[in-house]
């Protein structure tokens, strides 16, 4: 049985995600997903690499690689990291960080749209990535998320997706080159997500190849 609660742990790889309560959206605007993507940032960059995002209007996706211990980055202040040690687990630590993200984005979504109450569903699911293959499998799977959902047709076409980070020359804070090195270069990375592409609209229109 796929575990969706799985224990964060240092160095290892997980596919994050959370979607929005009832038929709620996340983002109703540009500025929502450039907000979260700052947010992000600022509370989970500390303790984890980032190596894939998609963002929907009701749900996202991140595949990430937690840091070592040693090199979590201790903050102080109010709403900011604090040092492992003053917590139980880390997986309750790891899991802070996670929350301080919902909940500083859901404050500034309930002003700017006058709602009260959560926004995200309780509990975000996590999936420990166990293997090259399905590392890879859930890169592509996130990136597809825009085509599945009937939003666009080409992946170069959603801008809330990690896709153009990756293929285009510009400076990322994702582990780009470790995405490219695990298709083993950037024609391999592209060809394989039109791969993927191809087959779910095969299947979409039952078309055989």
């Amino acid at each position: 049985m796929q575990d969706f609660k799985a224990i964060l742990e240092p160095d290892n790889y997980y596919h994050i995600y959370n979607r929005a309560n009832g038929r709620e959206k996340l983002f109703a605007n540009e500025d929502n997903y450039k907000f979260f993507l700052k947010q992000y940032m600022f509370y989970i960059s500390p303790i984890a690499h980032t190596l894939t995002y998609c963002l929907m209007p009701n749900h996202f996706h991140f595949v990430v690689k937690i840091k070592e211990e040693k090199n979590l980055v201790p903050l102080s202040g109010s709403g900011t990291l604090k040092p492992f040690q003053k917590f139980e687990t880390f997986e309750k630590f790891a899991s802070k960080q996670f929350s301080n993200l919902f909940s500083s984005y859901t404050q500034a979504f309930n002003k700017q749209n006058k709602r009260m109450g959560s926004l995200f569903m309780p509990r975000f699911n996590r999936k420990k990535i166990t293997s090259d293959n399905y590392l890879k499998h859930s890169i592509n799977y996130i990136h597809q998320n825009p085509i599945m959902h009937h939003y666009v047709s080409d992946l170069e076409k959603w801008k809330y997706s990690s896709y153009l980070s990756i293929i285009n020359n510009k400076a990322t804070k994702l582990k780009k080159q470790e995405v490219l090195d695990l298709f083993h270069d950037k024609q391999n990375f592209i060809d394989c997500h039109t791969l993927k592409k191809a087959e779910y609209f095969a299947e979409k229109n039952n078309l055989n190849y």
